[in-house]
């Protein structure tokens, strides 16, 4: 195959994709709607989380090192998942993976859930040292409906096209 017939057929490639997605991926609403979810999702997991001191939850145990770039992580995968979604995809991996990393992220002892499922001692013995891991789960578990997302988007009109399926 010569290039200019590599670049041509590419270009088709291009052109057939955006003609059959609904939205390009960096319109600027998908853009500033990935931004303000990321957004919102920093300040109410960490005022909920109590990684910051505010007036509205008091957290029982200090934050650990780990918890401030793990929130943020979190926040730019839930914006990044916010951009590129398409309506009712992904969800199951997306809730999981905000579950997760919430838990891990919050303040053991002063999470309801935690303490009814562990009781105070069990808590701070065996969960609180698995935190970190529950939230990388999570951030995994993002990561899965990121790239699921990417793939039903992005990666299905030029795979049939080139398998000449269009």
């Amino acid at each position: 195959m010569t290039l200019p017939k590599l670049l041509s057929m590419l270009n088709e490639v291009a052109t057939m994709h955006k003609k059959h997605l609904p939205h390009d991926l960096l319109s600027n609403f998908r853009l500033s709607t990935g931004f303000l979810v990321g957004l919102l999702t920093f300040i109410a997991t960490g005022t909920i989380t109590a990684v910051w001191a505010n007036p509205l939850f008091t957290r029982m145990t200090a934050i650990g090192w780990w918890e401030l770039p793990a929130l943020v992580i979190v926040a730019l995968l839930a914006g990044i998942f916010a951009a590129i979604r398409t309506p009712a995809c992904s969800t199951k991996e997306v809730s999981l993976g905000g579950l997760a990393s919430f838990l891990g992220i919050a303040c053991p002892t002063c999470n309801k859930i935690l303490m009814l499922i562990f009781g105070g001692e069990a808590l701070l013995r065996w969960f609180d040292p698995v935190r970190p891991a529950v939230t990388v789960i999570g951030m995994g578990l993002l990561v899965v409906a990121i790239w699921s997302e990417w793939q039903k988007r992005h990666l299905s009109v030029p795979t049939a096209y080139l398998a000449g399926d269009m």
